[in-house]
């Protein structure tokens, strides 16, 4: 008899055990295998890059030394305002500039009687000082263009600017960006 009740006892646990693995995977199931993260192991690579050039000032000034977190968004969102390097394949060094519109974001351009302001969800954008980016009409092309296909900005999308009001090598003159081109995060000490 006391056989048969572990027997019993056993059994039943064995029972319940599978149950609850049912259930588990049921649950697993219902999420998707698209929602499991699994982000590996991020190693930022933090080097001092040297400022080349003025299209960033006021914000940063040519000579300036900054740190480039390098494989910083690999595992980190890339937010609005965040100063970045781009690889530009017409330039052989990295670009540094702020992103200004990122996934999900609707833009598109007022025109005014001395240029075009970038509008992005509504509000129109501001340079470092304050000031309202008037892109010359001989400049508004390539993101007129870009506007007329994707007024939402897509997945791993940015537009990036320089901190000069009419313009510089950003945005302006390549369009939106990849994210597999931003390679490092830049601080300012």
């Amino acid at each position: 008899m006391k056989k048969i009740i572990i027997f019993i006892f056993v059994l039943s646990i064995l029972i319940f055990s599978i149950f609850l693995c049912k259930e588990n995977l049921k649950t697993i199931d219902n999420i998707g295998i698209d929602e499991i993260e699994t982000k590996e192991e991020c190693i930022i690579n933090p080097k001092i890059v040297t400022v080349n050039g003025y299209s960033m000032y006021p914000f940063l000034n040519s000579e300036e030394d900054v740190q480039a977190l390098f494989n910083y968004y690999d595992c980190n969102d890339i937010l609005r305002d965040d100063v970045v390097l781009y690889e530009y394949s017409a330039n052989d060094n990295l670009l540094i500039k702020f992103i200004k519109a990122i996934p999900g974001d609707t833009w598109n351009l007022k025109k005014t009687d001395i240029g075009y302001e970038i509008v992005v969800n509504d509000v129109s954008l501001l340079n470092s000082e304050g000031n309202l980016y008037l892109i010359p009409e001989s400049s508004i092309k390539r993101l007129k263009l870009y506007i007329k296909d994707y007024p939402i900005i897509p997945a791993d999308t940015y537009l990036l600017l320089g901190d000069k009001i009419d313009g510089s090598t950003d945005s302006t003159i390549f369009g939106l960006v990849s994210k597999k081109d931003i390679v490092a995060k830049v601080e300012k000490d």
